[in-house]
Formats: structure tokens, sequence, C-alpha cells
């Protein structure tokens, strides 16, 4: 269940971060909402996944997917450049937390 915990805490950030670029596009304070909300979901599973996961594990992987997943976004929906040497590295992190998770 921890895994899965931790999969959802990334959800957390990675929408977290979309909503601080929605929010830097628009300053209403009324879109803060969504970035404390998005950002607490992340923290809650992650602090559900670390019961059971070491910490660096679990932090590890959590930032790795919340980063290779806001890069995704970005490319996806703010239409940042999506060179291959950016989706090579991306594919390094999500493999190092693959490691982590096979071999941790």
């Amino acid at each position: 269940m921890a895994w899965f915990y931790l999969f959802l805490a990334s959800f957390g950030e990675i929408f977290g971060m979309m909503t601080i670029n929605l929010y830097l596009r628009d300053k209403k304070w009324w879109r803060l909402i969504p970035v404390v909300l998005t950002f607490g979901f992340g923290f809650l599973f992650l602090s559900l996944a670390m019961r059971d996961l070491p910490m660096g594990t679990a932090y590890a992987i959590w930032t790795g997917f919340g980063a290779a997943g806001a890069v995704l976004i970005g490319i996806l929906f703010f239409h940042e450049p999506a060179g291959w040497k950016r989706l090579l590295f991306i594919a390094l992190i999500i493999a190092g937390a693959a490691g982590l998770k096979l071999f941790g």
C-alpha cells in the first residue's frame, strides 16, 4: 500500500506545480487555494507512504516523479520545449526511481 500512497503523493507534487504556474499567470488570491490543496494532498500521502518506506527512498521517488511529471505537464499544457535531451533526462529520473523500488 505504501507504494500506492507514494504514487498518489507524486500526483500532489505534479498538480501542485501546475497550480503554482496557473497562479503565476493570473495572480488572484483564490488561485492559491488549489496550490494549498494539491500540495497538502501530496504531503498527506507522502507521510502515509513513509510509514513503511525509508525516508530517503520515499523522498527521492516523490521528488523524481514530481519533477518528471511537472516537466511533462509543462510540455503538454504550457508549450514548454521538448527536446530529445530533456526527454532523455526525464527517462533517467524515472529509471532511477524504478531502480530504487527494485533494489532499495
